[in-house]
């Protein structure tokens, strides 16, 4: 099969990436100039330069190929400029799945998240639940409008349409908002601990990479949507297993909760002024995010596609090795 990756220099792309070069699959990854292809190079991965907010490149790369795997997004809490949002994860997908379309792929696996669902009324909430009335974050928001774009198009355009929507990614060389979070106890950075009581839903980064392999090769499975993610844990728990592995120390100090969304909203503030992100990682999307939490069932994935979840203290422990090692 030939498969097509937008996204493969990211953190779940780079693990996809490599499960793929364990199999016969021809890839090719859409890289921008900038991208740093390093590990792409050393797996002997064919590259093509373009960007998924040309759609001139897109329609002259996916051309000849049997699936497309659209992992390409602006992933943070926090950009000087908010209009990237809008034009990676909501036109980019836009041109990626028209792209894909033209072409007569036989399989588009787009890669959302969790976060589109808001706060459901289910909890843990399912892939058929409801989503809920409110995105917490302009992130949660571009990707949710580029969703209803996607299924637009299954619906009304028959595009061979498959969902895959990660809950909050652990592992090594985390470059993203979780590994941040990971890497700044562990140099010391946290001056205090917040909103140790929320609950969220995680998973091993390499458990997203083995679910979107498995859907792009799952017969019949057009239209499916998919959660990756199962256990649930406190940011207290993360906090004490990240001290547990690592040797050190948590912030004394916690922060009340009532006093977290204040700060974060000031603390975001001064960063749209300087055009810096905001200090401590307190960005006020993020801090919405973690007050509100994620409580997920994915357990779709276990019973359709065989996955078994990797615990999450080994994720935890795999990231701050990878940090420390650094």
């Amino acid at each position: 099969m030939k498969i097509f990756i937008t996204g493969g220099t990211g953190f779940i792309g780079n693990h996809l990436v490599r499960r793929l070069s364990e199999t016969d699959h021809q890839v090719t990854c859409l890289v921008r100039s900038s991208s740093n292809t390093t590990t792409l190079e050393r797996l002997k991965v064919a590259c093509v330069d373009g960007d998924v907010t040309d759609s001139g490149s897109l329609r002259a790369a996916i051309k000849g190929h049997d699936c497309v795997v659209n992992l390409a997004n602006v992933y943070s809490f926090w950009e000087p400029d908010p209009r990237v949002y809008q034009r990676v994860n909501v036109d980019g997908t836009r041109n990626v799945l028209e792209s894909a379309l033209e072409a007569g792929v036989s399989k588009v696996v787009h890669i959302s998240t969790g976060g589109i669902y808001g706060k459901p009324k289910d909890a843990p909430f399912t892939e058929e639940s409801e989503v809920g009335p409110v995105r917490f974050s302009e992130y949660f928001r571009s990707k949710y409008e580029g969703d209803q774009i996607a299924w637009e198009l299954h619906y009304n355009s028959r595009l061979p349409l498959v969902m895959v929507y990660p809950m909050g990614v652990l592992g090594p060389d985390d470059p993203k908002t979780t590994g941040q979070y990971i890497r700044r106890i562990l140099q010391r950075r946290l001056p205090a601990r917040v909103l140790e009581d929320s609950i969220f839903t995680f998973v091993h980064v390499k458990d997203v990479a083995e679910i979107i392999y498995r859907a792009v090769m799952k017969a019949d499975n057009i239209g499916r949507k998919y959660f990756a993610g199962k256990f649930q844990h406190t940011f207290g728990e993360i906090n004490r297993m990240v001290s547990e592995i690592s040797g050190v120390r948590l912030p004394l100090f916690r922060l009340p909760d009532f006093s977290v969304i204040p700060n974060a909203w000031l603390l975001t503030k001064v960063a749209d002024i300087i055009k810096r992100p905001p200090i401590w990682g307190m960005a006020i999307d993020q801090i919405r995010v973690m007050k509100e939490g994620v409580r997920a069932d994915g357990s779709k994935a276990e019973r359709e596609l065989a996955i078994e979840y990797t615990p999450i203290r080994d994720a935890v422990e795999e990231a701050v090795v990878s940090f420390q090692d650094h």
